[in-house]
């Protein structure tokens, strides 16, 4: 048999079947499902059959205006009836083409990207295939905060365990699949995030945004009161849903933060709240828990559905103030503070006293020293560098950053022996404040002397801070020929088209 009929064979049987991308280009792949059999049942028919029986008991309003709804994503018996009033609800919409679910990553560390399928076609479970717009998909990628990250899409419940529900509330529909899964994104991220995927609203496009509410008992490290628990949940999860239904995405994250409400779609429902358009309505239409269903209010998780309606583009509204701005707004008193905090407590610490918050070294930090940013600590004597440990991503008070990392920079640098008090003498102390990483397409996309940057790849990942390379005189070849070496990479790492780069800036300031 010829080459050119073994051609023609190979052809047909792909598409016929979906297979791995690698046995031959330009064919149907698949996303196959990961949780069938162990999150839901894998069994078509019986799959099938309990989900039609959580749709046909979701007695929902219909109104075709609905564009977005926020539904659950634990195992069908917990949160698939709740779920349901969302698809329920978003099968109003007879002009939908396309369905845009946005997860998160509950256990792959992803800062500030989101991962997308690049290189499937279809989305397969056990009741069939639904395809993926492939199109959208590519576009997409071409913006840097978008990787393919399989391991962000395997085991991973937040966007796999909408599918099957869509697949079965959309049953005779001809739609296409957008699966996102985001990273652990900070707030100026979100809004990128946001305006890439809100161009995607064009009217026949739905929003599915997956997010448990409430994740109560000890078992999740979170027991705000002890008595009358299922009350005080519906009234915990109900001040979080106030904020999300009036759109308001700076309330919801203060909540938030003022509750600590374990809340695990924080960044998929904060993207949802930046795509919202100038006009819309939305109404929470299921609230559930998992204590209500087994009985046991020890330990529970909260579930809710939430629908949006209207029409038009995500309205632009104004960000969040940027980090650099917030930076900036340090003053020269409160660096000094910050310098002094630094100071005293690698003092005490070489005294043998514990560790002190800024209340108790008689500190009361400032606005801008309480809000969230990353920063690093550096020790010198006689210029020479003598300790320099932070962190990149705006989780905690400055203040408290400073405080934690001076410790660190002293004793726990593993390039050097813990600081001395004859050392500590001579040390010059520097702080860096710093600004949200964001992703760039490219190192070309790196300042000498404006960012500082990350190198990833192959899961080595190293950073240097915005002064290093100016104050070693080096290019930018050069900075990332040692970054790469720092990462335990060769010294070309940096040139490989997988290498992925981030960037911050900071405000720096030291001891005179």
């Amino acid at each position: 048999m010829n080459r050119s009929i073994w051609m023609a064979i190979a052809l047909l049987l792909a598409g016929n079947a979906c297979a791995r991308e690698e046995e031959a280009p330009m064919k149907k792949t698949c996303m196959e499902s990961t949780l069938a059999g162990s999150w839901y049942d894998a069994d078509p028919a019986r799959l099938r059959t309990e989900l039609e029986g959580y749709l046909a008991a979701a007695r929902v309003e219909s109104d075709p205006a609905i564009f977005a709804v926020v539904v659950p994503h634990a195992g069908y018996a917990y949160s698939g009836p709740c779920a349901a009033f969302g698809m329920q609800a978003l099968a109003a919409r007879k002009d939908l083409e396309r369905v845009v679910v946005i997860g998160f990553s509950h256990r792959v560390h992803l800062p500030n990207r989101a991962s997308l399928p690049a290189t499937e076609t279809h989305y397969r479970s056990p009741l069939g295939e639904t395809p993926l717009d492939v199109a959208a998909i590519a576009a997409l990628m071409k913006n840097p905060l978008f990787v393919d990250r399989a391991d962000t899409r395997r085991g991973e419940n937040s966007v796999e365990l909408q599918l099957p529900l869509l697949q079965v509330a959309l049953t005779g529909r001809d739609w296409k699949l957008i699966p996102v899964t985001l990273g652990q994104l900070d707030d100026a991220v979100r809004d990128q995030v946001a305006a890439a995927l809100g161009e995607l609203l064009d009217g026949k496009t739905a929003l599915v945004v997956s997010s448990d509410f409430t994740h109560y008992g000890p078992n999740f490290g979170y027991v705000p009161f002890r008595t009358d628990v299922e009350a005080k949940l519906r009234q915990l999860d109900g001040g979080a849903i106030e904020k999300i239904v009036a759109g308001d995405a700076p309330g919801f994250a203060a909540y938030c933060e003022e509750t600590g409400a374990t809340i695990c779609g924080q960044d998929s429902i904060g993207v949802l709240l930046r795509m919202l358009p100038e006009k819309f309505t939305a109404r929470e239409i299921a609230y559930d828990t998992s204590g209500r269903s087994t009985g046991d209010w020890r330990n529970s998780v909260s579930y809710a559905s939430i629908a949006f309606y209207g029409s038009g583009r995500p309205a632009r509204k104004a960000a969040a103030p940027a980090a650099a701005k917030q930076a900036a707004e340090l003053t020269a008193e409160d660096k000094q503070v910050l310098l002094a905090l630094a100071r005293e407590t690698i003092s005490r610490a070489l005294k043998g006293e514990k560790p002190s918050d800024p209340e108790e070294l008689g500190v009361q930090p400032t606005p801008a020293m309480q809000r969230k940013m990353g920063g690093f600590v550096t020790l010198t004597i006689g210029g020479e560098l003598r300790g320099c440990i932070g962190e990149i991503f705006p989780r905690r008070p400055l203040a408290d950053v400073v405080l934690d990392h001076a410790l660190d920079a002293a004793f726990e640098d593993p390039r050097f022996l813990p600081l001395t008090a004859r050392e500590f003498a001579q040390v010059k102390i520097e702080i860096s404040a710093l600004t949200p990483p964001v992703p760039v397409a490219s190192y070309k996309d790196i300042e000498i002397g404006r960012h500082g940057m990350v190198i990833e790849l192959g899961g080595r990942s190293a950073v240097f801070l915005p002064q290093v390379a100016p104050e070693q005189g080096w290019d930018l070849a050069t900075t990332l020929t040692y970054l790469s070496r720092k990462a335990g990479l060769p010294g070309n790492a940096w040139k490989d088209p997988r290498a992925q780069f981030t960037v911050f800036e900071a405000v720096v300031f030291h001891e005179e």
